[in-house]
């Protein structure tokens, strides 16, 4: 019986390589069909690849932090215990991306400025990278043709065919470009360690830079009376409970998102050539920490859900960025962005902007506090600040201040009839 081949999947349209992080199995171990055999991460997402038959694994072609394009073999699962025939694609040893290094084996300081234009063009595939570190040509003097400036491998390759142009832009580079800029030169202490950025960590980092060079941030902080959204959850959560769902605060503060947005369409937008593309559907995307990084999953067509599938939606996407079981198109195509520092006792942040949307709002945790209330007596009440930041160049402070005010609104007197 031939051996079954492992490949690289295809998790997206746009993703034509992956990570390897590591291998739930090792050689020789015994794997059933659809059970975890590796990790990868992508641009997009981490994922647990499941085994595409039963067996045994008898060889893995790449190691953790090796980078692979899509179907292309990373293993081999035999019926019996043994070495698989194919040797072909097997890769020279390669020291793993991710490996910690020591300060010694890292230059004492970081000379190369990175611009906006060059972080598209270096977040271009590792596989590409690889390519021109090994060509020695220098990937932020290419043109890109792929998505936001990317530099494809066609592009590369393109460009070596040229040899009078490959050979100027071969000019030696003594390190890769740093996020830090010029003026921070990293000087290397006794007991330092350095240690590369995860393909998550990377993307997360060149995202934020990118945002704020793009959008004028602005944020605006509203203070939100939850007593009322506190009763109903507590009156409510059995009956959700029953239901399987865990009611948390989170789907009434969507729902509050949900209902401004659709009275402030310009915050559910994004700028395109000097026009404003207002968003057809409400597409929330929803922040999750995770030990590793952050996730975004996104609540497709959020505006046509109840308060009871806007629930399941928030945990299950939850869940399963936790688990490494989401879906590239699952952390795409968001409109709007929510992220919730407040779970963890933070009061109220200045979130950066998710592009290429235009609005993020940030909630901070609920407490109790005494406050004065409309008849000048003192209550304790279920307090929380909402901080949204929003791209200045479009949306103006009044219209900022006016969707914050009808959320806050919309909280204080939610309605009991959409429980």
């Amino acid at each position: 019986m031939s051996n079954t081949q492992v490949l690289m999947p295809q998790m997206g349209e746009s993703i034509a390589e992956g990570t390897i992080v590591t291998w739930l199995k090792k050689p020789g171990d015994r794997v059933e069909k659809d059970e975890p055999l590796f990790e990868i991460s992508t641009d997009k997402v981490d994922a647990e690849i499941p085994a595409p038959a039963s067996g045994f694994l008898l060889e893995t072609l790449f190691g953790p932090g090796e980078t692979v394009e899509v179907n292309k073999v990373v293993a081999y699962i035999g019926a019996e215990q043994g070495t698989a025939t194919p040797k072909a694609e097997a890769p020279q040893p390669a020291q793993s991306e991710q490996a910690p290094v020591s300060v010694q084996q890292q230059p004492a300081s970081v000379n190369a400025a990175t611009s906006v234009d060059d972080l598209r063009r270096q977040r271009s595939s590792p596989l590409v990278r690889k390519m021109a570190q090994e060509h020695g040509v220098d990937i932020t003097q290419l043109q890109g043709t792929g998505i936001s400036g990317r530099v494809t491998k066609t592009d590369l390759q393109a460009y070596l065919e040229k040899p009078q142009k490959a050979a100027a832009a071969a000019a030696p580079v003594a390190s890769k470009p740093s996020l830090n800029g010029e003026k921070f030169k990293y000087q290397a202490g006794a007991g330092d360690r350095l240690e590369p950025f995860t393909p998550m960590r990377a993307s997360i980092a060149e995202h934020m830079v990118i945002s704020r060079e793009t959008s004028v941030h602005v944020t605006t902080v509203f203070e939100v009376d939850m007593t009322r959204v506190h009763k109903l959850r507590a009156r409510h959560k059995p009956d959700y409970a029953a239901r399987g769902v865990n009611l948390t605060y989170t789907p009434f503060i969507m729902k509050a998102v949900v209902e401004a947005l659709r009275s402030h369409p310009i915050l559910n937008s994004s700028i395109v050539d000097n026009q404003v593309a207002y968003k057809s559907q409400i597409n929330l995307g929803m922040a999750v920490a995770l030990d590793w990084g952050l996730l975004v999953p996104v609540i497709k067509r959020a505006d046509e859900l109840s308060m009871l599938g806007m629930s399941r939606q928030i945990v299950d996407l939850a869940e399963r960025a936790r688990t490494k079981k989401l879906k590239p198109d699952e952390v795409s195509e968001g409109t709007f962005t929510v992220t919730n520092p407040g779970i963890f006792g933070s009061l109220f942040g200045t979130p950066i902007i998710n592009q290429p949307q235009v609005a993020i709002l940030g909630v901070g945790t609920i407490t109790k506090r005494p406050v004065v209330t409309e008849d000048d007596a003192i209550a304790i009440r279920h307090m929380m600040y909402l901080a949204l930041s929003f791209d200045h160049r479009i949306i103006d402070g009044a219209t900022a201040d006016r969707f914050m005010a009808q959320m806050k609104s919309f909280l204080q007197e939610f309605p009991e009839s959409l429980l």
